[in-house]
């Protein structure tokens, strides 16, 4: 791959990872309600979404999911239910005072804030369909196309960790102004909000013809 080809593909990454969406959204729950250390764990699972979906592509099974209607719709309300029960979650989460949060953390393992983040990335089809129209055009097809796909793979990965990594960063440091559970409440609720509307795109969203 060409230093200029990479340069596009950096860039492509760069307003994709910067693109409001369910990953961000996620990653700015966790850190507001576990602080940026254990928003590492959810960050990972994202990541591990992110490769899958890469894969997807790469294996060609993403142009199956492009032109299947029931493997799309199949995918796109598992997404919808997974987020609306994030969702529920975060609207019935505790509010607690902030010098409790240590304990309350230490009940939610980081294999499951992974395994969180992950269904987030992974259950999302519209991102598999994007990125199968996007990173064709980053390919060079008489080029062996397994080290330009684990290129790209790399590039989104490391630019998706900077950017999830300062939306959880920035959350955290809500969690340190919020002095009463009165606060924590209405902040649980706006997230709890936020995942509810990602939900509602989600399910507007259509197969492309």
């Amino acid at each position: 791959m060409s230093w200029q080809m990479w340069c596009a593909v950096l860039g492509a990454s760069c307003v994709i990872s910067l693109s409001p969406g369910a990953g961000a959204i996620a990653s700015m729950a966790t850190g507001m309600r576990f602080g940026l250390r254990r928003g590492y764990w959810n960050i990972a699972g994202l990541q591990l979404g992110l490769l899958l979906q890469i894969a997807v592509v790469a294996a060609g099974l993403g142009a199956l999911l492009a032109n299947s209607t029931l493997a799309f719709t199949v995918i796109k309300w598992f997404g919808v239910a997974y987020l609306v029960y994030l969702g529920i979650r975060q609207w019935r989460a505790s509010a607690t005072d902030v010098s409790g949060v240590d304990g309350e953390v230490a009940e939610t393992s980081g294999p499951a804030m992974t395994l969180r983040g992950f269904l987030v990335n992974a259950s999302n089809p519209k991102a598999v369909v994007f990125m199968l129209a996007v990173l064709p055009q980053f390919i060079t097809p008489s080029a062996p196309l397994l080290p330009q796909y684990l290129i790209i793979a790399a590039t989104m990965i490391a630019v998706d960790v900077v950017v999830m990594t300062g939306y959880t960063g920035l959350a955290s440091k809500v969690l340190r102004l919020m002095r009463s559970p009165r606060q924590q409440r209405a902040t649980n609720r706006t997230f709890s909000g936020l995942f509810f509307v990602a939900a509602t795109f989600l399910a507007t969203v259509r197969r492309a013809v």
